[in-house]
């Protein structure tokens, strides 16, 4: 199975449907938020189910703020993050998905990519394809695969 994490696009979508050129067939696409009114291009690209969550640029939007889901045996919760402080770390978030239960947190807001696997919970932001923020200011996203044990597995890929 291949899920596409995405985030923080604003509607500068030419690196979202590069990558989605890039890595089809897909089996899930996942958009944190910041799709800023292009959630009908995001979803019909990808041509998979789509999960895309409200982010805080996401005025007017119908676009649900939380998503829980399960892929494969694993527990998903997806958000945008800036209802838990993580601009100031993903303590709280991480603390959050555990007191829910959760075995993975799908999370952007912060446009800088992060895979953290710490006791039992794995956190991920795919950084931002439009507006990236680490040192080298790359386009980011991660793409995960369940491989046939049903185990996931994570890479941070760039534009």
């Amino acid at each position: 199975m291949r899920i596409l994490i995405v985030s923080d696009t604003h509607r500068k979508n030419e690196n979202f449907l590069e990558v989605v050129r890039r890595e089809k067939p897909l089996d899930l696409l996942i958009h944190c938020g910041d799709v800023e009114g292009s959630e009908y291009v995001v979803s019909e690209a990808a041509d998979c189910p789509a999960y895309i969550v409200m982010g805080n640029n996401d005025f007017f939007s119908d676009l649900p703020r939380e998503v829980v889901c399960d892929i494969g045996s694993y527990h998903v919760w997806i958000t945008h993050g800036h209802n838990y402080y993580v601009s100031m770390g993903n303590e709280t978030i991480k603390k959050v998905a555990k007191q829910r239960g959760m075995d993975i947190v799908m999370y952007g807001h912060l446009h800088k990519p992060v895979v953290d696997m710490d006791d039992g919970l794995i956190a991920l932001n795919p950084g931002s394809l439009s507006y990236p923020r680490q040192y080298d200011r790359k386009p980011s996203y991660i793409l995960m695969e369940l491989d046939e044990s049903g185990k996931a597995h994570f890479e941070i890929r760039y534009v």
